[in-house]
């Protein structure tokens, strides 16, 4: 439910603050791929390109890159790590792209975070709040669309994805949930035994092991914690 007023947010924005007569939105677009199925929050079509949106409902302090895979919650006392989520929409991108056939440089990728939540560092350029989020589609002035192009695409689009319904929903919601068990199992298994961060590969700059790799805490130096590779 929560995903859905989420959502809901940044329909509405779209369906208020974006003329109709030059974007063209399509809602929970679900592909399939290879292993299952993919689905796409929103797609906006324009003479300015392909825009592929992912939705975040989240709420407190978030700290993330845009290299970084996984990315962090923190509410009060409670820390949640959560898959980066420009890496989940390149993936829908790509997609997209494939099933278009389109160039890349015609899509764009964009993160918008609705509800109560604070970066406590640096946002990437292609992540905003639900307040950024009509501007920075409007900041795409250059057309690299013709009108036959954007027409062919929004017709590839609504022919292309697979009907909407709760069996389709069921199956997508299966398949997510399969893959991010299988990517909580390897964060686990990568997980400082002492304090739960992240295990980096590290190089030994020094000393006797000097040159040899091992797994060091990502909270160095307040964890000392290290792994030697077998």
């Amino acid at each position: 439910m929560k995903g859905v007023l989420g959502e809901l947010q940044v329909n509405l924005a779209a369906r208020f603050f974006l003329d109709k007569k030059i974007y063209t939105l399509f809602k929970n677009v679900t592909l399939p791929t290879e292993g299952g199925t993919t689905q796409i929050d929103h797609v906006i079509v324009s003479r300015y390109g392909v825009l592929v949106i992912e939705t975040k409902n989240m709420k407190g302090w978030i700290f993330g890159s845009a290299q970084q895979k996984t990315w962090i919650q923190k509410i009060y006392q409670h820390t949640n790590k959560f898959q980066n989520p420009l890496h989940q929409n390149y993936k829908h991108t790509e997609t997209l792209q494939a099933a278009l056939e389109l160039d890349p440089d015609k899509l764009f990728s964009l993160v918008v975070f609705v509800g109560d939540s604070d970066f406590k560092t640096p946002m990437p350029d292609n992540v905003v709040y639900l307040g950024g989020y009509v501007r920075f589609i409007k900041s795409k002035t250059q057309p690299i669309l013709n009108d036959s192009e954007v027409q062919a695409i929004c017709h590839k689009i609504a022919s292309g994805q697979l009907k909407a319904s709760f069996k389709t929903h069921r199956e997508h919601v299966k398949h997510v949930k399969a893959i991010v068990q299988e990517k909580q199992r390897q964060i686990d298994e990568n997980a400082c035994p002492k304090c739960g961060k992240v295990m980096i590969l590290r190089t030994a700059r020094s000393g006797d092991n000097q040159g040899k790799q091992f797994w060091g805490c990502s909270g160095f130096p307040k964890c000392k914690m290290v792994r030697q590779i077998i």
